[in-house]
C-alpha cells in the first residue's frame, strides 16, 4: 500500500462512520414520525391531533432538510434491492380521514416557480399516508442492515416525493392551528369590545 493510500485509508473509515451515523440518526426521527402518525390515526386523542401532527411533521422536515444538504448518496449496487414486504397504508389513510374530516381537504399550490403556478386540492390523510409509506420503504432496508440503501431512498423521495408532500400537509396543519388560535382570539376581543360598548350605552342611558 502506498503512503497517500495509507493516509487516505483512514479518512475514508472516519466518513463512512461518520455517514452511517448520520443514517442511524434519521432512521430514529423517520421511526419517531411513523410511530406517532400511528397512534394519532387510532384516535385515542383526537383533541391534541392536528398539534402532535404539526409538531412531527415539523420534525421530519428537519430530518428531510438534513438530507437535501448532503451531498448524494450512491447506492451500493446498481439496481435497488427488493425492499420485502411493506405494509399497507390504506388503513392509516382512512382512519386519518375519519379523524381529519372537516379540515382533510384544503388548497395547494403545486409548483410555486411555474410559469402558471396551479392551485390543485389536496387531502391530509393522503399526504401523510403516502408519505408514511415512502418513508417505510426505507426502514425496510434499515431493518435489513442495508444502511446505504436506505439513506439513498430517504434522500431521493425527500428530493422527488415526500419533501414537498410534507412541505404541503405543514402548510395546512399551520394554517389550521392559526385559524384555531387567531381567530377565537379575535371573538373574545369582539365579545369583550361589544360588552364594553353595552356597558357604555347603560351607563349613558341611566344618567339620562
Amino acid at each position: 500500500m502506498s503512503d497517500t493510500e495509507q493516509q487516505s485509508a483512514p479518512q475514508t473509515g472516519r466518513q463512512d462512520d461518520d455517514l452511517s451515523a448520520f443514517t442511524e440518526d434519521i432512521a430514529r426521527q423517520i421511526q419517531a414520525f411513523v410511530a406517532a402518525v400511528a397512534e394519532v390515526a387510532r384516535g385515542d386523542s383526537p383533541d391534541s391531533a392536528v398539534s402532535v401532527l404539526l409538531l412531527e411533521v415539523s420534525q421530519l422536515l428537519l430530518a428531510g432538510g438534513r438530507l437535501g444538504a448532503i451531498a448524494d448518496v450512491i447506492p451500493h449496487e446498481q439496481y435497488e434491492p427488493d425492499a420485502g414486504y411493506e405494509p399497507d397504508a390504506d388503513t392509516l389513510r382512512e382512519d386519518l380521514a375519519a379523524l381529519l374530516a372537516p379540515i382533510d381537504e384544503y388548497a395547494e399550490v403545486f409548483d410555486p416557480y411555474a410559469d402558471e403556478p396551479e392551485v390543485i386540492r389536496s387531502r391530509l390523510s393522503d399526504d401523510l399516508a403516502d408519505v408514511a409509506l415512502d418513508l417505510i420503504h426505507g426502514l425496510t432496508h434499515y431493518a435489513e442492515g442495508r444502511l446505504n440503501e436506505a439513506l439513498w431512498w430517504w434522500q431521493f423521495s425527500y428530493l422527488s416525493n415526500w419533501g414537498a408532500t410534507a412541505s404541503a400537509a405543514l402548510r395546512a396543519l399551520h394554517s389550521v392551528v392559526a385559524h384555531v388560535r387567531l381567530d377565537a382570539r379575535i371573538d373574545d376581543e369582539t365579545a369583550a369590545e361589544q360588552r364594553l360598548l353595552a356597558q357604555v350605552a347603560a351607563e349613558a342611558t341611566g344618567a339620562e
